[in-house]
């Protein structure tokens, strides 16, 4: 018979990757911010990538000319628009985005 306190884990001392929103973890994957940035802090840069005008006309492709009116369709479409930017228009966003701060 198994004793259920001895089987148990102690809690996690960090959050998990899916208690991090999707924004953060498109942003650190593509290295516009750093991991450790607080999410609120993540979500204004978010902001900021997403109105860029580079990332707009990027993500304008992805969209096929549709609006796309549910939040996690537009994370999507901005996470496809830095997928298909190359590391050196990443840096110039990196950039852009670090300027209007």
């Amino acid at each position: 018979m198994k004793h259920g306190k001895q089987n148990k884990r102690p809690p996690p001392t960090h959050p998990s990757a899916l208690a991090v929103p999707s924004y953060h973890r498109i942003l650190v994957k593509h290295g516009l911010i750093e991991k450790t940035l607080p999410i609120p802090e993540a979500y204004k840069v978010f902001l900021k990538v997403g109105a860029d005008p580079e990332v707009q006309k990027l993500r304008r492709k992805v969209e096929g000319g549709n609006k796309i009116k549910h939040v996690p369709a537009l994370y999507l479409a901005t996470a496809i628009a830095l997928q298909g930017m190359t590391k050196q228009e990443l840096e110039a966003l990196k950039l852009r985005v670090e300027k209007r701060v």
